[in-house]
């Protein structure tokens, strides 16, 4: 009996099942849409700072002088390290950029579910993917600050935090709705315990920063 059961949970949907889910409409909870606000906020604002700096960086370097951003507070937790990194153009232009943009997407889609949007699966699917994105980005990002820029800048760890938040609760949400296929148990853990993976990769980053720069901290 107890194979039959477990064998259930983690079958796929069947064909008619699959189409409802398809086409099926969802609209996010005001607590999801909320958190997409203020995470694409957190991030917008981060953006936009790093945005303003970098063009003070350039400018300051044109007049012949320089400019140090006020985030830069000592030499690990220095924002100007990062600003002028080649890391900070990956794509040709300077990301913040294009977190201009993201975040600016991810409040619009808060902004439609607090007045009530549904969306079609392929659509939260697509957000979903963009989250994703979003996430690895940052993972890359945190890697390149810590172990090869020797820095951290304030303002890019506001973004990663507002990334994973997002990353995890709609990752949650489509998992719990359907539109990933998962087994039952992962529905109810996500049901129950989203918070839980958000806490842990964020704290798992604070745990790096930490033993990164452990000596620069006890001095």
């Amino acid at each position: 009996m107890s194979s039959k059961t477990t064998a259930r949970d983690v079958s796929t949907e069947s064909e008619p099942e699959r189409a409802e889910t398809a086409s099926r409409a969802e609209g996010g909870s005001r607590a999801l849409a909320l958190l997409l606000v203020i995470t694409g906020a957190a991030g917008l604002l981060a953006a936009w700072v790093i945005t303003i700096d970098k063009f003070k960086i350039l400018e300051a370097k044109v007049a012949g002088t320089t400019f140090t951003p006020g985030c830069s507070l000592n030499p690990v937790v220095s924002c100007g390290s990062v600003m002028e990194s080649k890391q900070a153009a990956v794509f040709g232009f300077p990301n913040p950029m294009l977190g201009l943009a993201a975040y600016a997407i991810v409040i619009g889609v808060g902004m439609s579910l607090l007045a009530g949007a549904r969306f079609p699966r392929w659509y939260w699917l697509t957000f979903n993917a963009g989250c994703l994105f979003g996430v690895s980005f940052c993972a890359w990002l945190t890697f390149q600050s810590l172990y090869r820029i020797n820095a951290l800048c304030l303002w890019c760890s506001l973004a990663w935090v507002a990334t994973i938040l997002m990353f995890w609760y709609v990752t949650s949400f489509n998992i719990r709705k359907g539109f990933l296929p998962a087994p039952s148990w992962l529905k109810s853990f996500f049901g129950e315990f989203t918070w839980v993976m958000p806490v842990l990769h964020i704290g798992i980053i604070g745990m790096l920063v930490l033993t990164r720069w452990w000596d620069f901290w006890l001095s």
